[in-house]
């Protein structure tokens, strides 16, 4: 198996990614959320410069892919039009931030994810990949979310916690961002080339920084109708941007709100039947996991989709298909991950698509048979 090239860095708007089927442009929703007409807006770009999908990421971001190079200038002239682009493409890499996606207008995560964004400039130069999350609602739901700074919430008020603690700092409302920033600036002078993320350096973080333990974890959120409008799922991360387009709009939703788990919130809208977009919390593609796979990633040894959605029913627990050992689509544990290799797969029970196989040299038609239980 040829071993992966790990890029180290995500794509944005102001810098794509070459994929195998063109450019790859990252979208970051300010607070997780688009108004419908800047969601329609990009709707139609997906068609207009890319290959006709959104696909939604587990950071919680929006990306169009299959973005020619000539057409990269015109498409940020567009994303700038409606209000989804950052002036600075310093500010697009800092803006790294998980928001709890429940929030209310005006409420207590609002305010502390616009001070956040408000105050991005005052952070250190971070590695790429260091990320913010604000998971200050009734209940915990980013905990097993990638982020290196995390603001949660126990019975009393505002915990600033560092990943990879039990436990965090009492903060206040007025003073959170500060020692937000304060904290990324140890991060800045702690962190070494081999350890680039904190939880990899909280060995060495002081006792002011812990003692308070954050409060309960929340339910997953599931598709169906919610308090704020209706949720639906995407299978693999990706949104048909036509259909997306049509469910926004017959649905009267008035906003998008995005989430790392591959769900969609119509803000407002209403629930709506949608057979390209998964309703059913029991579907199980919705714990399925797969990478675009051959031919859209150059990395990719294997076709992943199609097998991965054949095979989900089949899988009891969570399936990952990986077109190649680095497992973009997912880093975690799977019951069942399947990684490519040169036009085959070999089989991890357990583990993740960098782990060693039980079985190499799968042929798809021989997975079709397996019993996986």
């Amino acid at each position: 198996m040829s071993t992966p090239i790990v890029q180290g860095w995500c794509p944005g708007a102001h810098r794509p990614m070459m994929s195998g089927d063109g450019l790859v442009v990252r979208v970051r929703p300010r607070l997780a959320r688009l108004y419908a007409a800047q969601a329609l807006g990009l709707c139609d770009l997906a068609d207009r410069f890319g290959n006709g999908s959104i696909d939604l990421t587990n950071r919680a971001n929006l990306q169009l892919r299959g973005v020619e190079e000539c057409d990269h200038q015109p498409l940020l002239t567009e994303l700038a039009a409606l209000n989804l682009l950052d002036a600075e493409p310093g500010i697009e890499v800092r803006r790294n931030i998980l928001v709890t996606p429940l929030y209310q207008a005006g409420d207590l995560t609002a305010c502390l994810t616009r001070e956040l964004i408000d105050r991005l400039a005052e952070l250190p130069a971070l590695p790429a990949k260091f990320g913010f999350a604000i998971d200050t609602g009734p209940v915990r739901l980013l905990t097993t979310d990638s982020a290196d700074i995390r603001l949660e919430t126990d019975a009393d008020g505002l915990i600033l916690r560092a990943d990879g603690c039990e436990t965090g700092r009492r903060v206040t409302k007025t003073d959170a961002i500060d020692h937000v920033i304060a904290l990324a600036r140890w991060f800045a002078k702690t962190y070494t080339p081999e350890a680039r993320r904190m939880a990899a350096v909280v060995d060495a973080l002081s006792q002011e920084w812990q003692g308070y333990p954050p409060g309960p974890v929340g339910a997953k959120l599931q598709p169906g109708p919610c308090e704020l409008g209706a949720l639906y799922g995407a299978a693999f991360g990706s949104l048909p941007a036509r259909k997306l387009y049509d469910l926004i709009d017959d649905s009267g939703a008035t906003a998008l709100r995005v989430t790392p788990w591959r769900l969609i919130l119509l803000e407002g809208g209403a629930a709506i039947p949608a057979p390209e977009f998964v309703t059913d919390s029991t579907d199980p593609l919705m714990t399925t996991d797969a990478c675009p796979g051959a031919p859209f990633c150059p990395q990719a040894q294997v076709e992943t989709r199609d097998i991965a959605r054949a095979l989900a029913p089949q899988v009891s627990g969570r399936l990952h298909v990986s077109g190649c050992a680095k497992g973009c689509a997912r880093m975690g544990l799977a019951d069942i991950t399947l990684v490519g290799d040169n036009g085959r797969f070999d089989l991890v029970k357990q583990g993740r698509a960098g782990d060693e196989p039980c079985q190499r040299g799968l042929d798809p038609e021989t997975l079709m048979t397996m019993d996986f239980t």
